[in-house]
């Protein structure tokens, strides 16, 4: 399938009209990452995964994973049920770092900068409160359970 096609679809899911499809000219890295995307979609999902927990008020503990599909969605079902706004906000470098490299053909786990990710809150000894790290990679698609 052509990049076009991609972007009709695409342009059809999320409400472009045919005058925004065609302000994207062939050629535009955003075709090729839309068509990259499209196709990683069906193979992948982003998985955060929390390897440290101190303290947490959401209660995250290590093992706790939050999964995304590859154009960043939370897929909630999979997820803790609190999403704390904190964490989940550190998460969006390495989850564009994780699309840029899908939309290059590059394998999207061999990022380094900002593989792993924490909370702002530095801990009570730190005038804060809790800590959380969490790891983000990309691992074979989970399929939400009905």
């Amino acid at each position: 399938m052509d990049e076009r096609k991609y972007l009709q679809r695409f342009g059809e899911r999320v409400g472009y009209t045919e005058r925004e499809m065609e302000e994207i000219p062939d050629g535009d890295p955003r075709l090729r990452q839309i068509a990259k995307l499209t196709r990683a979609a069906a193979r992948y999902s982003i998985q955060g995964e929390v390897v440290s927990a101190r303290h947490c008020n959401s209660g995250y503990k290590t093992g706790d994973r939050f999964i995304l599909d590859v154009d960043g969605n939370f897929v909630t079902k999979l997820c803790p049920s609190r999403l704390c706004v904190y964490l989940m906000a550190q998460m969006q470098i390495p989850v564009a770092l994780i699309n840029e490299r899908l939309s290059e053909g590059l394998d999207p786990n061999r990022i380094h900068f900002m593989k792993f990710v924490r909370c702002p809150d530095a801990g009570v000894e730190c005038a804060g409160y809790g800590e959380v790290m969490v790891e983000v990679s990309v691992v074979p698609r989970v399929k939400p359970k009905a």
